[in-house]
């Protein structure tokens, strides 16, 4: 994925998730201290007020019946059941006079002083009892519970924030690549602005598509009709060279025809590649070779075929523009060709045409593959009848059959230069059924 694509993914959906996170911790911060905050000027307000009232309320009902166990007993056993606490009473001596539950610790949770007329005759104590057992941790474990449960839901709705701009961010990349027929479809997350946003993409993928469309249209007619008056020019040298005229004139007149017919034959290869018209089938490599032999006027006995099987699949016509590419190459700049041969590099099956020259200069390996790159001793200049977009050309040919191409120098001299390519053809071209 592009670099736009990985940060939308991994880091929008991270900071989301954790600005969400942060927020929870925050809010739960502020409510803890504002509670606490509360709590405390509560304290001397109404709460604390009632809770003296309460207190208040149990000595002096415990002072009534101090004098008579059976009635005290059976309100210390009343209190403890209405609140579910254990109660503990005991006498000014400390003597325990009667418990309910389990007895309480020496720090309780409330005591009472029980006093009449200014005497006292004693103490509550109130403790939770086994029908609340007390527990610590409760309190946090449920805030805990309660913000693990907002950050998961958090993190899903991260994933809903930045899923959209995902699917725009693979759009995008997809149609860099070339896949002028992207769209966005965001389906149930097109909410809001990112329809708008995905709506103007799709506007604006439209008219790419349909600008390159009438671009490419427009190179493969032009290219297409200029094949007619070079046919007539052929046909006129023939006439003046029938009628006597100059020898050196007609023959520089064909060399100029036959390079611009070269060059209409590539700028028709190159308009199929963009349109992406392969018609790809079954071939046999052998015969593809020879043919581009015949075609570039060399003998079949430059075919060396090393090899077990030669079968491939592939379009014809682009295939065999690449062979005559790689044997005008070395015819113009190699000082002639050595061989044309086929044989297995890296897994694949690889074309290569062997040549007489002083071989390649350091760095040439990938620069002569480069559109409009024209070689003199090593330099970039304008040769005749060469405008440097054959190589450029079997490199795309090359790479829309699966493969690449590769340039290096022989050890015995000269400089080997050729393509490589699926057997089975890329995996986005099937060859059609027999």
């Amino acid at each position: 994925m592009s670099r736009l694509g990985n940060f939308i993914r991994a880091r929008l959906r991270r900071r989301l998730f954790l600005w969400f996170g942060v927020s929870i911790f925050t809010t739960a911060l502020v409510v803890g201290t504002v509670m606490t905050v509360m709590g405390g000027l509560m304290g001397d307000g109404s709460w604390h007020q009632e809770a003296i009232r309460a207190r208040t309320f149990v000595s002096n009902r415990l002072a009534e019946v101090w004098d008579d166990p059976v009635r005290r007993d059976a309100l210390v056993r009343s209190v403890s059941e209405d609140l579910l606490v254990n109660v503990e009473l005991r006498d000014t001596s400390g003597a325990l006079l009667v418990r309910t539950g389990e007895p309480c610790p020496p720090r309780a949770e409330m005591s009472v002083p029980v006093e009449r007329g200014g005497v006292r005759l004693g103490t509550a104590r109130a403790c939770s009892g086994a029908t609340r057992t007390r527990t610590p941790w409760r309190g946090p474990m449920v805030l805990l519970l309660a913000g693990t449960t907002l950050w998961m839901a958090s993190g899903w709705l991260a994933r809903r924030l930045s899923r959209p701009l995902d699917t725009l961010a693979r759009a995008a990349q997809e149609l860099g690549e070339g896949k002028l027929d992207t769209r966005v479809q965001l389906g149930r997350y097109a909410t809001g602005e990112m329809s708008v946003l995905a709506d103007a993409f799709n506007e604006m993928a439209t008219r790419v598509e349909r600008q390159m469309a009438d671009q490419r249209e427009l190179l493969a007619a032009v290219s297409h009709e200029l094949r007619t008056p070079l046919a007539h020019l052929r046909v006129l040298v023939e006439l003046m060279r029938d009628a006597g005229g100059p020898e050196r004139t007609a023959d520089e007149m064909e060399r100029e025809v036959v390079e611009l017919d070269a060059l209409v034959g590539e700028l028709l290869a190159s308009s199929r590649l963009d349109f992406g018209q392969l018609t790809p089938r079954e071939l046999d490599g052998k015969d593809l070779a020879a043919r581009a032999l015949e075609r570039t006027g060399l003998p079949a006995e430059a075919l060396s075929v090393e090899v077990p099987e030669a079968k491939l699949t592939g379009d014809a016509t682009l295939l065999g523009r690449a062979l005559a590419n790689l044997l005008d190459n070395a015819r113009k700049h190699g000082h002639g060709v050595e061989a044309l041969r086929m044989l297995e590099r890296e897994g694949q099956l690889a074309f290569c045409v062997d040549d007489r020259g002083p071989g390649l200069q350091p760095g040439e390996e990938t620069r002569i593959f480069a559109p409009f790159y024209r070689k003199d001793r090593g330099g970039e200049a304008r040769e005749a009848g060469s405008l440097g977009l054959g190589l450029a050309l079997v490199q795309r040919i090359a790479r829309a059959h699966g493969g690449d191409t590769f340039a290096e120098n022989r050890p015995g001299g000269g400089a080997r230069v050729g393509f490589t390519l699926r057997r089975e053809g890329p995996a986005s071209m099937k060859a059609p059924r027999a």
